[in-house]
């Protein structure tokens, strides 16, 4: 009976020296995460730019053959240019527009027309609508005073909104710049990945999966972010060329649209009945209205050719996984449902794939 009490007393240390060194893994890895949580979107966004921008990064590397921290820097450069010009642009149109309101007002010669008739029999919202345009139209001063309080509420959520973009503008734009520094440590960061890929999964499919998650991001960059931005180009080039008031804006407003897979009809449709109502039918606005309503479905044709292309997934898959991360973790999750969904997808067929081994037949009697 001694020996097996000292067995039993020596499994019994050994399990409580295990369950104390998982006890101190675990509370180490939750105080390093609460230590690195502040930093955990600027780090995960920064690794998404790395991963996007790391093609261009080696095609200038090759071409110029400078050092890598000097090409890095040079596609940050790029990266700001191309992101601060329109963003600088539409914030002076904003701005002017904001002038030019604030001139009219104080001029007193504006003015709001009387309503037609005809807005009174619209259903629903009708003899509402009617009611108040026509005061507005007869003093302006006592409807603004009524809707004082939800202008105010109108105004602070706006405020709060600009807020909010700015701080997410700041933590992009600090992005790009940490970006650039993987960027420039590119091939360790390739060899840490696999190595931390293969010690998780094990050696034959650690590094499939790291390719795995490397070409998700680049085909989503270039199959949601690439979409929506020349969808915005071909668009808004015609804007500016019909002279569409606020073209700048709307042209943000669609590439906005585009990045949240919402159709760019919400705003190009409007834009077209506008002009109609402005210029009439004539061969121009015609052109204007077919070219910018075929823009608009531009994504339906770039979509099924950009998404999935690299991508050893099916392409309903990329598209359901950049949605659902886009529902349950914003823009962000653009990137990281597909990689996830992705490497389960791939996890999964491996499990499936795999056989049982065969039963030894038993000899012949």
């Amino acid at each position: 009976m001694q020996p097996s009490f000292k067995l039993d007393s020596a499994l019994s240390r050994g399990l409580l020296d295990v369950l104390i060194k998982a006890g101190l893994v675990a509370a180490l890895v939750m105080f390093s995460f609460q230590v690195f949580q502040p930093f955990l979107e600027l780090m995960l966004w920064s690794v998404i730019l790395a991963v996007t921008l790391y093609p261009l990064y080696l095609r200038i590397r090759r071409g110029t053959g400078i050092k890598d921290g000097y090409v890095a820097t040079l596609v940050v450069l790029l990266v700001l240019i191309v992101l601060l010009v329109p963003i600088y642009l539409v914030v002076m149109s904003i701005g002017d527009s904001v002038n030019s309101l604030v001139t009219l007002l104080k001029s007193g010669t504006w003015s709001v027309p009387a309503p037609p008739e005809s807005v009174a029999t619209w259903p629903l919202i009708g003899p509402r609508l009617y009611a108040l345009w026509l005061s507005a139209s007869q003093n302006m001063a006592s409807v603004l005073n009524q809707w004082m309080p939800q202008l105010k509420g109108a105004g602070l959520t706006v405020l709060g909104a600009a807020a909010s973009a700015g701080g997410a503008f700041l933590l992009f734009v600090g992005a790009i710049i940490i970006s650039g520094v993987i960027m420039a440590f590119g091939e360790r960061g390739e060899v840490a990945s696999q190595r931390i890929a293969m010690r998780v999964s094990g050696e034959e499919r650690g590094k499939p999966l790291a390719q795995l998650c490397t070409a998700t991001i680049r085909a989503v960059a270039q199959g949601v972010i690439g979409i929506a931005f020349i969808q915005m180009l071909l668009i808004g080039v015609g804007f500016v060329v019909k002279g569409v008031p606020g073209a700048g804006m709307l042209a943000i407003v669609i590439l906005m649209l585009g990045i949240a897979q919402a159709p760019a009809t919400l705003v190009t449709v409007p834009v077209i009945i506008y002009v109609f109502n402005v210029e009439g039918f004539t061969a121009a606005t015609i052109i204007f209205a077919v070219y910018t309503f075929v823009a608009g479905l531009a994504d339906n044709v770039l979509k099924p050719l950009l998404l999935g292309r690299g991508v050893d997934v099916p392409m309903p898959v990329v598209l359901i996984g950049a949605l659902g991360g886009m529902v349950v973790k914003g823009i962000i999750g653009l990137f990281i449902g597909p990689v996830i969904l992705g490497v389960t997808y791939v996890l999964f067929w491996q499990w499936v794939a795999l056989q049982v081994p065969e039963q030894p037949t038993p000899p012949a009697a």
